[in-house]
């Protein structure tokens, strides 16, 4: 297993990294800790002496940019170390955003902070960090500051789809959940969610329904759906003796999962970046990136390739 964590010496990125070393599994866990500083963009001139006076300034830069990366990354060791995980540095310079999703494909995990140093701090992610969650492959995991190192509180969005099932198995592979409590949450997509409309929408009180009522018939379906998904996972999570819960829900699956994860006052949300697609219920991915902006917790995002 292999963990890619990025920092740039904010806050958010030094909480990541003590974040991540509680989450993810240790053993045979190799951790490189990567520091981009931004490229040097020279100022046009056609000018000798403008140009002569650029090179000074992109010298002078460049001693300047490696001394502070260099501070950055002794930082992050120094947080790693303190929670005794050893790790190498890896430093670049370019587009954090481009250069961490690139090298996103040689880990198993890749770990960022959810806001860098010139974030507005209302800003619940990060340019960088959207565009990782939105591009990078394998696991991303967007850590955020724990509540306790003790009694975790997980909550894991199932569809039932293949990209739900394989972040259960993540979840297992490369996460260390020992003593967690953790909560699988299906949403049940009715179509009136997709119309902008409330259930209630359909209710009227002088409406009387029989049982072959299609739409009685539906909310039928969907329940059994969901009971069946929830069945499948709780089956495969209960094998390995996790204290696990159900909850079912009805509505926008990334209002919903974030509704929950704040009433419940989880540690971590996981949850497949794509699902299945069908008459019954959209992508899960397609929420992925709602829920890694808005959540009060750290957000694990499994993307799953067919």
């Amino acid at each position: 297993m292999k963990t890619l964590m990025a920092t740039d010496g904010s806050k958010e990125s030094t909480t990541a990294l003590r974040t991540a070393s509680r989450l993810i599994r240790q053993d045979g866990n190799e951790v490189d800790v990567l520091c981009v500083a931004p490229e040097f963009y020279p100022l046009k001139s056609k000018s000798r002496a403008a140009s002569a006076n650029q090179n000074k300034i992109r010298q002078h830069y460049q001693r300047r940019i490696a001394q502070e990366t260099k501070a950055i990354l002794d930082k992050a060791m120094t947080a790693l170390l303190s929670r005794s995980i050893a790790a190498h540095t890896v430093s670049e310079i370019g587009s954090p955003a481009d250069i961490i999703v690139r090298m996103a494909d040689e880990y198993e995990v890749t770990v960022v902070g959810s806001k860098g140093k010139f974030t507005a701090a209302n800003v619940g992610l990060g340019p960088v960090a959207s565009r990782v969650v939105e591009r990078a492959q394998g696991v991303v995991l967007v850590a955020r500051e724990l509540t306790t190192d003790e009694n975790l509180r997980v909550l894991i969005a199932v569809d039932g789809s293949l990209a739900s099932i394989n972040a259960l198995k993540v979840m297992r592979e490369f996460f260390n959940l020992s003593g967690a409590e953790i909560t699988l949450i299906h949403v049940k997509e009715t179509p009136w969610i997709h119309l902008g409309l409330e259930r209630e929408w359909f209710d009227y009180a002088t409406d009387t329904f029989d049982k072959s009522d299609p739409e009685i018939q539906l909310e039928i379906e969907f329940q059994r759906e969901a009971e069946a998904v929830l069945e499948e996972a709780q089956n495969r999570l209960d094998k390995l003796n996790y204290s696990v819960s159900t909850v079912i829900q009805e509505g926008n699956p990334a209002t919903e999962i974030l509704g929950e994860a704040e009433n419940g006052d989880y540690d971590l949300i996981i949850l497949g970046a794509t699902g299945s697609v069908d008459a019954k219920h959209h992508m899960l991915g397609s929420v992925s990136a709602k829920v890694a902006w808005q959540a009060p917790c750290s957000v694990a995002i499994v993307r799953f390739i067919e």
